[in-house]
């Protein structure tokens, strides 16, 4: 599963009107960072580059209690970058690899309990399904529908387990040759 693009989520905040660095941190883990939050250098280490590349413009500085205040536009060609990087499908698992299947092959060619492995990562799989379940409570819908996406995809993961771990003695047979 891919992870979040930060910098390109900023930018698309920034497409819904122009922000202080300081707005911005906080509406990005508002919609996206209940798991992660951005700290706030991140978020001014981002802008920063987004601004040397020309895809947003300081509009000027405020005065401010603390340090001037620094308001960002997005550009034209920010916008051109934003519609790119919204309608281009994100590539599902475009890696093969996976830590998972590597433990699992190096459990096997070490010569040790692969379906320990496999059995211990189920049960983590399963607690964390669990937890996603009880936030989903009387949540609001964005943060049902995320952690929807992640009950999904540790389906699939539990689905992999279980396949593997009725094909250990072939894989280990495999692996071994």
């Amino acid at each position: 599963m891919a992870t979040m693009d930060s910098s390109t989520a900023l930018l698309g905040l920034l497409g819904t009107g122009s922000g202080y660095g300081y707005d911005l941190k906080h509406d990005y883990d508002k919609h996206f960072g209940s798991e992660k939050p951005l700290a706030f250098g991140q978020v001014y280490a981002t802008l920063a580059r987004l601004l040397k590349h020309g895809l947003i413009e300081l509009l000027g500085d405020e005065a401010g209690g603390g340090p001037d205040r620094k308001r960002y536009e997005i550009t034209e060609a920010g916008r051109e970058r934003l519609e790119e990087w919204l309608f281009s499908a994100d590539v599902p698992s475009a890696s093969l690899q996976s830590n998972l299947f590597a433990k699992t092959v190096i459990a096997l060619l070490l010569g040790d309990d692969a379906a320990r492995l496999l059995d211990l990562q189920r049960a983590a799989h399963l607690e964390r399904m669990r937890e996603l379940t009880r936030r989903k409570l009387g949540a609001d819908l964005g943060t049902i529908l995320m952690c929807d996406h992640a009950l999904f995809h540790i389906e699939a993961d539990l689905r992999w387990i279980e396949l593997t771990s009725a094909r250990l003695s072939e894989l280990g047979e495999e692996v071994t040759r």
